[in-house]
């Protein structure tokens, strides 16, 4: 199994904490391979096999617990006395009402509670309501480019790099024999399942919900992760989309539009970033920007585009900001932009990202931006060319693969 040391010890870091663990991600992130290793950890701490209880209701034995009765009875016997029980539900969403069972649990003595989850849903439901600071988040991501390199070994950073753009960062992916056969196929597998699969159980949440419009056609669906992969790091509204989707020959309302992208959000196939002006400090509702979970999956969504290499760069520090537990927003000062405001305990770092600053035009924009920032907070710029690396009036240029395997 690939370890994944900064989640695990998010995990460890939680243990016996009275609040629910919540470990969410896109499919096939890693979520049931790092509770498994958690559960390895819980062993060689002296923890017997009796007090971990793990229920995946991916696996069809698991079927007849789906109702949320059944499931609550089938725990509550194997609670053991005046111990801690250790209890793991993964893929919970598929449990109708499992925060009841959630909540009943977690009024119980001696009863730590690990659930996950592949859709936004699961922290949008009653769990998030009637258990508001009960309960921790851990979203997780596909490999960082430090995890892709532990795995795949060389001292070759800049090829490897490569390949991780490309390929994208699924754990499996990194480990595939013959990636250039095989990657496609494979991240269409996922898809598909996020698609179809995702999509239905997200039909079966809503059917009694009259505000909420069913998504029925996946060809629409399709179409706009298509549309939203190739905006990467553009500014983007329901109205672009819909008139984009309308360019195409066909007619279709901000409404329905509003509703097929939140379908692509709850997997964690997009993250959705706010825009933030640095000079007001306020959040900015409109023109935000749209990242996708992993590269290897825009390229596959695009396969006859050769996207931008600056946007795909800008996506990669994207999720590596957020894998380092920064806030992030898209930065505006006056009319000038700073692709990142990245905030954490209290601290705010701005971030550009550039394929490269060797151009005189292209090194003057990227700086002019962070000059106009008047504050002292850092900054910095990242870029793959290792000519104009170096700090220029307190600002950092920084090669981004260093800055990847430099936590």
């Amino acid at each position: 199994m690939i370890q994944r040391k900064d989640y695990l010890n998010q995990l460890i870091s939680w243990k016996d904490e009275k609040v629910i663990k919540v470990v969410t991600g896109i499919r096939r992130c890693g979520k049931s391979t790092m509770i498994k290793l958690f559960q390895d950890y819980l062993r060689n701490e002296g923890i017997s096999d009796e007090q971990i209880v793990y229920l995946n209701f991916e696996e069809l034995e698991y079927e007849h617990l789906l109702d949320y009765k059944e499931l609550y009875k089938h725990l509550t016997e194997r609670l053991v006395k005046d111990k801690t029980t250790y209890v793991f539900l993964d893929e919970i969403q598929k449990v109708e009402d499992y925060e009841k069972v959630v909540d009943s649990l977690y009024v119980k003595d001696n009863v730590d509670i690990y659930i996950t989850g592949s859709n936004a849903y699961l922290l949008s439901s009653e769990l998030a309501t009637n258990l508001s600071g009960r309960y921790i988040e851990i979203n997780m991501l596909p490999l960082s480019f430090a995890e892709f390199c532990e795995i795949k070994g060389g001292d070759n950073k800049d090829s490897l790099f490569a390949e991780y753009m490309k390929n994208g960062a699924f754990p499996y992916v990194a480990l595939l024999k013959n990636p250039e056969e095989q990657v496609d196929v494979y991240l269409e597998g996922i898809y598909n399942t996020i698609i179809l699969k995702d999509i239905e159980e997200r039909q079966k949440r809503r059917e009694t919900d009259v505000t909420k419009r069913k998504i029925t056609d996946i060809v629409l669906l399709k179409n706009i992760a298509r549309f939203l992969a190739s905006s990467v790091g553009n500014p983007i509204s329901v109205k672009s989309i819909s008139d984009y989707i309308t360019s195409t020959g066909r007619k279709v309302s901000q409404n329905t539009v509003n509703d097929y992208v939140e379908a692509l959000l709850e997997p964690y196939i997009f993250y959705e970033v706010e825009r933030y002006d640095i000079q007001g400090k306020q959040v900015l509702k409109k023109n935000g920007k749209i990242y996708i979970t992993d590269t290897g999956l825009r390229r596959h969504l695009l396969p006859r585009k050769n996207y931008d290499l600056g946007f795909t760069l800008e996506n990669i520090v994207f999720l590596e900001l957020k894998r380092r537990g920064y806030k992030v927003n898209i930065g505006k000062v006056g009319t000038l932009e700073v692709d990142f405001v990245a905030e954490k305990d209290n601290r705010i770092h701005y971030f550009q990202v550039t394929a490269s600053m060797m151009e005189e035009a292209t090194f003057e924009r990227e700086m002019k931006s962070l000059r106009n920032i008047t504050d002292n907070y850092s900054k910095t710029v990242l870029t793959l060319d290792r000519f104009t690396t170096g700090n220029y009036d307190g600002i950092e240029v920084v090669n981004v693969v260093d800055w990847l395997l430099n936590q």
